[in-house]
């Protein structure tokens, strides 16, 4: 087994979250797992078609980011992008219904599991190559200092979270992105999911520095490694890291050390992974530990919990009905939405 990297250490203060934060935060973790488990359920049933990347065991980087910031910021995703587009404030029925191909799908029933996209929620879209978003993100934050500081507009103060996998570190759009957000000081979060593998292979062997935080001082740009199962730590991080970038002081290279609990998609058996390591991040489920320091600092009781779960599971019911019943797109639009005037 691959010794674990030691995980930054983070200790929460009773006042790192608030009793009403905290639940927003916990039921926006228990939304995006029971979502991809419902979509893991319904998959194998044939209502859902081509590769669905799962989230499950991510949930704290999502939400602890995500939820650190402003409705009107801006998020960007990767393939596997369900649970940042519901932290992100589309509803579960528009993800579910796009999953589903329909109509009524936040793309339109035309991007599927890879491709979620909203204008109206700030989600620049979901993307099927890797490290493919990062410069649509690096070209948001631009837009954001250039409306402010060139068009003069005050109310350009907006902050863009870029998130992508360790996979995605060792491509050249991650190093010339990152090279531009630190000459322009550009208000970006760059957040590495490191969940240790980039589809079959092992991150450790993949690359020539593993800590992929520490790629940061090569651009004189801040770098954080953080326990990515831990959502208060991560909170902590990224609350720290918005309050730069909208002061002007530039982007953060987040890394978040983080696992996937199932297989790269859907269609991979997951044999490559040792039955040892995924125990050792079985046992650090992030809404296990967040549920604890809610009951332990007296923030929420067990009942209050689970009242969560139960309305987030007929959230996701919900979706799924919602999505069945909408209508399939019109074969007469096909050419739609090819160009921006549509």
């Amino acid at each position: 087994m691959v010794q674990e990297r030691v995980l930054p250490a983070f200790s929460a203060s009773p006042s790192q979250i608030s009793r009403e934060d905290g639940l927003v935060v916990y039921e926006d973790m228990v939304l995006g797992r029971t979502f991809e488990d419902k979509c893991a359920e319904m998959y194998y049933r044939g209502k859902m078609f081509g590769f669905v990347h799962l989230y499950n065991g991510q949930e704290a980087v999502s939400s602890g980011v995500i939820k650190a910031m402003r409705s009107d910021d801006y998020v960007c995703s990767t393939y596997r992008d369900h649970v940042h587009a519901l932290s992100a404030g589309v509803p579960a029925r528009e993800v579910m219904a796009e999953l589903f191909g329909k109509a009524t799908g936040c793309s339109k029933g035309r991007g599927g599991s890879m491709h979620l996209f909203s204008a109206e929620h700030n989600l620049l879209g979901g993307y099927a190559f890797v490290a493919e978003g990062i410069p649509v993100a690096t070209g948001a934050a631009f837009q954001t200092k250039y409306r402010r500081e060139a068009l003069g507009d005050e109310s350009a103060d907006q902050v863009t979270a870029c998130f992508f996998g360790d996979g995605a570190s060792n491509n050249g759009q991650f190093f010339e992105c990152l090279n531009m957000a630190a000459l322009w000081k550009l208000p970006i979060l760059f957040v590495v999911e490191n969940n240790k593998w980039a589809i079959g292979m092992a991150h450790d062997r993949a690359t020539s520095q593993p800590e992929i935080y520490k790629k940061a001082s090569v651009f004189d740009m801040v770098g954080v490694e953080v326990d990515g199962m831990d959502v208060l730590a991560v909170r902590a991080v990224a609350q720290e890291a918005v309050a730069r970038a909208r002061a002007g002081e530039g982007p953060t290279l987040i890394e978040a050390l983080t696992y996937r609990f199932r297989g790269h998609s859907l269609a991979d058996p997951d044999e490559l992974r040792s039955k040892a390591e995924k125990e050792f991040w079985f046992a650090r489920d992030p809404i296990k530990r967040l549920a604890a320091h809610l009951i332990e600092q007296n923030l929420a009781t067990d009942e209050e919990l689970k009242a969560i779960d139960r309305k987030i599971q007929a959230t996701v019911e919900d979706a799924v009905q919602f999505a069945l019943e909408s209508p399939e797109p019109n074969p007469a639009d096909l050419y739609k939405y090819v160009f921006a005037e549509d």
